[in-house]
């Protein structure tokens, strides 16, 4: 079968969709990558809010899939519509990778708390009064629920962008997730300026049940014209069943809180020992940071459940 594969044109995006692209080719299909501009490549200065999200990396995408440009679209989760084109399905979620964020610090602004761990009782491995990158207002507000002290500015732009404006000095720290470091370490050769330098940077994974992370961060989804019943049955080869439980509870609750990149929402779902899965999330409303941790075996009822806590005025 031959196979034309959409994918925006960043270094992690290339990433992302050529290792869909091998792993299509070892199934005995042919591929191509065609590369696609969206509204959020095109506005690298804006906050996310400003430009109109959500669907603000996928949206050109998919309609190159509803008119037949592409037939597969390689997405980062995270950044998919809970609600999209009838049309198109997602016809499979690889393995996920590590969901947490990272704080990416220069050395002369690190100042590793004494005693506990980096994040216990809300402590962060800064000095006082940190500049910190970052667009999303969810890290924004859970920085801020950590640290009150510290000082944060909007950043956007692709990782080694990030890293040289750290490294110059713009910021004391910056925040990225984990999954895109560890996917531009393993294949950087769409890197223009080859691999990432972190000399002169500490790096601190944020635990994932405190500092939240946006729902399906970690995760990948291959999305295809519902009707083209062979790719959709061509792709399932590449499904994890087992990483797409908890990814349905995270995207559930969200499309109960109606959020996107402009609203300060986390969700994580693990799999516990035994089959049960547990649901962590947070949300600001009302100005106030609301948490919740919901168990069940169901991914929906279970999002319902933490829906029904966050409300709840405590």
């Amino acid at each position: 079968m031959k196979i034309k594969i959409g994918t925006r044109g960043s270094a992690l995006a290339r990433t992302q969709s050529a290792d869909i692209l091998k792993r299509m080719e070892s199934l005995g299909h042919e591929c191509e990558t065609v590369v696609i501009r969206t509204a959020g490549d095109k506005d690298q200065v804006r906050p996310f809010g400003e430009i109109g999200a959500p669907g603000l990396f996928v949206r050109e995408i998919e309609a190159a899939l509803l008119d037949g440009r592409i037939d597969l679209a390689v997405h980062s989760y995270k950044d998919l519509p809970t609600e999209g084109p009838d049309a198109l399905t997602v016809a499979a979620i690889p393995e996920r990778v590590d969901p947490a964020d990272c704080l990416l610090i220069r050395q002369e602004a690190f100042e590793k708390p004494s005693g506990a761990a980096v994040l216990a009782d809300g402590m962060l491995p800064l000095r006082p009064a940190a500049l910190v990158g970052t667009a999303s207002s969810r890290r924004q507000v859970l920085l801020q629920e950590m640290r009150p002290d510290l000082r944060i500015e909007s950043l956007r732009g692709n990782v080694p962008t990030r890293l040289d404006r750290l490294r110059k000095g713009d910021f004391d720290a910056v925040l990225l997730a984990t999954a895109g470091l560890s996917r531009l370490e393993k294949e950087s050769r769409f890197l223009p300026a080859g691999p990432l330098d972190f000399r002169g940077i500490e790096r601190v994974r944020l635990d994932p049940a405190l500092f939240v992370p946006a729902p399906a961060q970690g995760a990948l989804a291959l999305q295809t014209r519902r009707d083209d019943e062979d790719l959709v049955q061509a792709v399932r080869a590449v499904h994890d069943a087992k990483a797409a439980i908890p990814l349905s509870a995270e995207r559930h609750l969200q499309a109960l809180v109606e959020g996107g990149c402009q609203l300060p929402f986390g969700a994580w779902c693990r799999t516990l020992e035994g089959g049960d899965i547990e649901l962590l999330a947070v949300m600001e409303r009302a100005g106030r940071v609301r948490r919740s941790r919901t168990r069940g075996t169901d991914p929906l009822r279970t999002a319902a459940a933490a829906w029904e806590e966050l409300q709840q005025d405590r």
